[in-house]
C-alpha cells in the first residue's frame, strides 16, 4: 500500500525537478498533463516546458524559457514559480522521488478521469461502460519506473543460468504438438496460442479438448465462451471425460455424475466455464473478472478463449485494427496472470477447403497472426470427416520449426481428439514448396489485398 503524499506540495517537487533535471523530465514528459496541476502558476510553466521539449527534445535553459514569457501574466507565473522553489530542499532520494511522482500522476489522473466522466453524464452523453473502464484502467496503470533490462555483458551469469534452466511447460495432451512447440504451452505465460480454421471445422472441439487435457494434469483452467452457453460447453466436456456419447448423457445421470466425480478425484483439475455474450466484453472486462476470481482464492493456470474475434474493443477504426488490438491485449493478460492464453480464430474464404492453409488465410486481421506466438491450422481433406480424421498444422511458431502437420483421430459422438501415430501424415513435414508458402508470406501483398 503506497504512502499518502501531499499532492499539492508534490506539484512543487515536480516543477523543481522538471526545471533542473533533463532525465527526470524525459521520464515523465509523456504523462505530463497540465490539467493535473492545481497551481495555475505551475500549470502555465509546465505547459511552456512541454511545448519546448516537444520541439527541442530538451529542458529549456533559463534564457530559453524567458523567451516564451510573452506577456505579463506568464512573467508573473514564472516569478511565482521561482519564488516557490528558491528555498526548496533539493536533497531527494531518487527512488523515493520516482515512486512518489508515479503516485502523484496516478491519483491525479484517476480524479481527473472521474470528473470528466461525471461531466459527460451531466451532458446526457451515451454511457459506454467499456470506455469508462478502459480510461480508469489507463489512469491506474501509469508507470514511470523503468527496469534497465538485461545488461548483456555484465549480466552474463543470469543469461547462462537461464540457458541451463528448462522452460516449464504444460503438456497440450498431444505429443506431436508438444514436440513442435518446445514441450507444451509455457506454464508461466507470456505467450498466446491460436487455432485457426474455417467455420464448423472443429475449433471449439480443439479448445474444449485443450481445457480437459490441461485439467487432467491438475491445472485450473478458465474457459471463456463467447459463442455457446456454459451448459452446452459442459455437455461437451462431460461426453469427452466420460466417453458417454453426447446424445446419451441424459439417459443415466447417476452414472454420469459418478464418472465425473471419479475423474475429478483422479486428476484434481478444475475447469471454470464462464459465458459472456459475443462482442460485449473487452480484455479489460476479462481482466477484472479474473482478478475477482483471484480475490476469492482461485488462481488460474491457463486461459482458454472461444474465441478471440468475439472480444470487443473501443479502439480501432476497422476489423484489422480491432482484432490486432484485442490480440495484443489478450496476450498481455498472459503476462499479468502468468499463464498461457489459448484461443481460436476464423480463416477467410481463401482458406476454405484448403489443404494445410497458410497465414495468408487468417480472417479479418493479419495483426492477429503477427501477435500470436504460435498458430495452428485445422482442416480436413475430402472424406476425412467420414472416417473420423482431423488435421493440425503449424502456421507460425516462435519456439521451433514453423512447419509440419499431423492427422488426428476425432470421435464425433464424444468430441474427443486423440493423436493416432498409425494415421498417415502424423509425423510428416512440408515439402520445400509448402515450407516456402508457410514461412515466406508476403505481408505487403496481403495488406494491399
Amino acid at each position: 500500500m503506497p504512502n499518502k503524499i501531499d499532492l499539492d506540495f508534490y506539484e512543487t517537487v515536480i516543477i523543481y525537478h522538471v526545471l533542473t533535471d533533463d532525465s527526470y523530465l524525459g521520464s515523465i514528459v509523456d504523462i505530463l498533463d497540465v490539467k493535473l496541476f492545481n497551481n495555475r502558476d505551475i500549470r502555465s510553466i509546465v505547459k511552456i516546458i512541454c511545448k519546448f521539449y516537444e520541439e527541442r527534445d530538451a529542458v529549456p535553459s533559463l534564457t530559453e524559457l524567458k523567451a516564451y514569457l510573452i506577456d505579463d501574466t506568464l512573467k508573473q507565473n514564472f516569478k511565482a514559480v521561482v519564488n516557490i522553489i528558491s528555498t526548496f530542499d533539493s536533497n531527494f532520494d531518487n527512488d523515493e522521488l520516482m515512486i512518489n511522482t508515479e503516485q502523484f500522476f496516478k491519483e491525479r489522473s484517476v480524479y481527473s478521469t472521474m470528473l470528466s466522466i461525471v461531466d459527460e453524464q451531466k451532458q446526457d452523453k451515451p454511457v459506454d461502460t467499456s470506455d469508462i473502464i478502459k480510461r480508469l484502467e489507463d489512469a491506474c496503470s501509469i508507470s514511470i519506473q523503468a527496469d534497465k533490462g538485461l545488461d548483456y555483458y555484465n549480466d552474463v551469469d543470469k543469461h547462462i543460468s537461464d540457458l541451463l534452466q528448462e522452460d516449464s511447460c504444460i503438456s497440450s495432451g498431444w505429443e506431436w504438438l508438444d514436440e513442435k512447440i518446445g514441450g507444451g504451452y509455457l506454464e508461466h505465460g507470456r505467450a498466446i496460442y491460436v487455432f485457426a480454421g474455417e467455420t464448423n471445422i472443429g475449433k471449439s472441439i480443439f479448445l474444449g479438448n485443450t481445457a480437459i487435457n490441461l485439467a487432467n494434469q491438475g491445472k485450473t483452467v478458465l474457459l471463456v465462451t463467447l459463442e455457446m452457453s456454459e451448459l452446452v460447453y459442459a455437455k461437451r466436456i462431460s461426453t469427452n471425460i466420460t466417453q458417454i456419447p453426447i446424445s446419451q448423457l441424459s439417459h443415466d445421470v447417476e452414472v454420469l455424475k459418478s464418472e465425473i466425480q471419479s475423474h475429478h478425484d483422479k486428476t484434481q483439475g478444475r475447469i471454470l466455464i464462464k459465458e459472456f455474450p459475443p462482442s460485449t466484453i473487452t480484455c479489460s472486462t476479462l481482466k477484472a473478472f479474473i482478478k475477482k476470481l483471484r480475490d476469492t482464492g482461485i488462481v488460474i493456470d491457463a486461459l482458454v478463449i472461444d474465441y478471440v474475434n468475439l472480444l470487443t474493443t473501443t479502439d480501432g477504426v476497422n476489423s484489422y485494427e480491432r482484432i490486432k488490438y484485442v490480440t495484443e491485449r489478450l496476450r498481455a493478460l498472459s503476462y499479468v496472470f502468468t499463464c498461457p492464453v489459448i484461443t481460436a480464430t476464423q480463416l477467410n474464404r481463401s482458406g476454405y477447403n484448403e489443404t494445410n492453409p497458410g497465414l495468408e488465410t487468417v480472417g479479418e486481421s493479419y495483426g492477429l497472426a503477427a501477435t500470436a506466438d504460435c498458430m495452428f491450422s485445422i482442416w480436413q481433406e475430402e472424406e476425412d470427416a467420414e472416417i473420423g480424421v482431423i488435421r493440425l498444422g503449424l502456421m507460425k511458431n516462435r519456439f521451433g520449426q514453423n512447419f509440419g502437420q499431423c492427422a488426428m483421430q476425432i470421435d464425433y459422438p464424444t468430441l474427443t481428439i486423440t493423436q493416432d501415430d498409425s494415421l498417415p501424415d502424423c509425423n510428416s513435414t512440408h515439402t520445400e514448396e509448402e515450407d516456402s508458402k508457410s514461412s515466406d508470406f508476403d505481408i505487403e501483398k496481403f495488406l494491399k489485398g
